[in-house]
């Protein structure tokens, strides 16, 4: 984060400045524990040099340490060991008498990481913001995109998935002067999430990636989806001050959204051979995608300077279009189409747990893709087994519950257990009771010869799992976060270890 004074900060989060009993006080004379240097020194003066923290263990010489509220623990009990640690100071919701730094009271900490976001971000007058959004696959296309505009100039990305009114701020706070883009990846559970989210960090450039039924339970509908997620446009500038909307032409929900911004529309496609699903030729397309035996991508780039070859080394079809999005970004921050087609080329899966494809000393591959699912990203992980199946492996899913899906869970857990019917599994595993379902769809499916097991937790499932596996086996492993399923790959994996 740029430098900042206790009273900047205070100011810009509306916050009341308090110096604790344990640092005596300043005014008079006394000293500022752990730094003799301040005796004397009006806290409001002292400057915050390092990271904005949420987590005690992270903090250091120079941090600010918000000390967020939870359900299950309270981030107010670990400002003193923040302290400790080298906090400069700490942003709380009440006072913190016992803690030997300068606390900041605020109304509502989350709020005020917003407020001194936007604060900061005001000041990187070099900075441009770029928003990605959609039901799935926005953390594999930040990633992407990150590594791609990160050769023109110092950029910025979220780690794993910050993209909400927490993570998001903590992004934007790790930018510094040199910062020249900021790749931000919004999420939304509600209608005026985006909007808040862009109120925070206005983009310039924005992606839309789809609209599915993630999160349908709390949203009510489809059209509740595409209306929340196309804020992100709604928040753009006009196209005369550099907005640039750009969006999946494959997903008439997304390219509907054209009419709802004043920025320039770009629109991108993975329809082979490149002419999208809505009608038209979109402007970033891909042509003569094709897979390999890992299912990795390759396809010919086609945008508005010409064509170059691509040959990603992420696993599954459904990576194309979230390379098309990132590639349609980089253009519109100044890159050319053979630059962008060899840093896609060269990047790889910055974000664990994602479509992670390992292969035992035994042979047996084991695609970790367990940090979230939603009824698409569950096709497109099914899909991707089908097609790591396709030259003679025995196929195993192992499916967790996908959180979030209200009215609809019963008959997406099934369409699931259908859709692995479908692909050919030897066995399906559904670990827990909420994803029974999914073997009910899976018996369901005419033909299907597979065998259906059912497991109430991660280490059942690599139990029934231990016998049933043989040299060449494909094992996907997904479910929504929660579900914890990761420990089923990671069980497979240690067991046997990597070749």
């Amino acid at each position: 984060m740029i430098p900042l004074t206790l009273a900047e900060i205070s100011a810009f989060t509306g916050g009341t400045l308090t110096a604790s009993p344990v640092l005596g006080n300043p005014v008079l004379g006394n000293p500022v524990l752990g730094d003799p240097a301040t005796v004397g020194t009006d806290p409001s003066s002292v400057i915050v040099t390092g990271p904005v923290v949420i987590d005690s263990r992270q903090a250091t010489g120079g941090a600010l340490f918000a000390a967020l509220p939870g359900e299950r623990v309270d981030g107010h009990d670990f400002a003193a060991a923040a302290a400790s640690a080298g906090a400069a100071a700490v942003l709380a919701s009440r006072p913190l008498p016992d803690v030997a730094a300068p606390v900041i009271v605020v109304p509502d900490v989350t709020i005020a990481l917003g407020q001194l976001a936007r604060a900061v971000l005001s000041r990187l007058s070099a900075a441009t913001v770029v928003g990605i959004t959609g039901s799935s696959g926005k953390t594999s296309t930040k990633d992407l995109t990150a590594q791609v505009v990160e050769r023109r100039g110092p950029t910025v990305a979220p780690e794993g998935s910050l993209n909400n009114e927490i993570g998001l701020p903590l992004t934007v706070l790790r930018a510094h002067e040199a910062t020249r883009y900021l790749i931000l990846e919004m999420s939304a559970r509600g209608i005026g999430h985006i909007a808040y989210l862009t109120g925070i960090a206005p983009p310039r450039v924005a992606a839309v990636l789809n609209v599915g039924r993630a999160h349908a339970g709390e949203f009510g509908s489809i059209d509740a989806v595409a209306k929340a997620k196309g804020e992100i446009v709604e928040a753009l500038p006009e196209a005369a001050a550099g907005g640039v909307a750009i969006l999946n032409a494959d997903d008439p929900n997304v390219l509907g959204m054209a009419s709802r911004t004043a920025a320039r529309v770009v629109t991108f496609s993975a329809a082979n051979p490149g002419r999208s699903s809505t009608g038209g030729d979109a402007d970033v397309r891909a042509t003569d995608i094709r897979l390999d035996e890992l299912g990795r991508a390759s396809f010919h780039l086609l945008m508005a300077d010409g064509g170059a070859d691509v040959r990603l080394r992420l696993h599954g079809a459904h990576h194309v279009p979230n390379a098309l999005a990132a590639a349609a970004v980089a253009a519109e921050l100044g890159m050319g189409v053979a630059a962008i087609a060899d840093a896609l080329s060269a990047a790889t899966a910055r974000s664990k747990k994602r479509m992670e494809v390992h292969e035992r000393a035994d042979g047996v591959l084991v695609v970790n893709d367990a940090y979230n699912a939603n009824p698409d990203s569950t096709r497109a992980a099914i899909e991707a087994l089908a097609h790591l199946t396709s030259g003679g492996r025995r196929g195993f899913a192992v499916l967790g519950y996908m959180a979030e899906l209200g009215d609809i869970a019963e008959e997406s857990h099934a369409e699931a257990g259908r859709l692995a019917a479908l692909a050919g599994v030897t066995g399906l595993v559904a670990v827990g009771e909420q994803a029974a379902a999914v073997l009910t769809g899976a018996r369901a499916q005419p033909g299907w010869r597979g065998e259906a097991i059912s497991v109430p937790d991660p280490p059942a499932a690599i139990e029934a799992l231990r016998n049933r596996l043989g040299p060449g086996d494909v094992v996907l492993v997904k479910a929504s976060k929660s579900a914890g399923l990761w420990e089923v790959a990671d069980g497979l994996l240690a067991e046997v270890g990597d070749r």
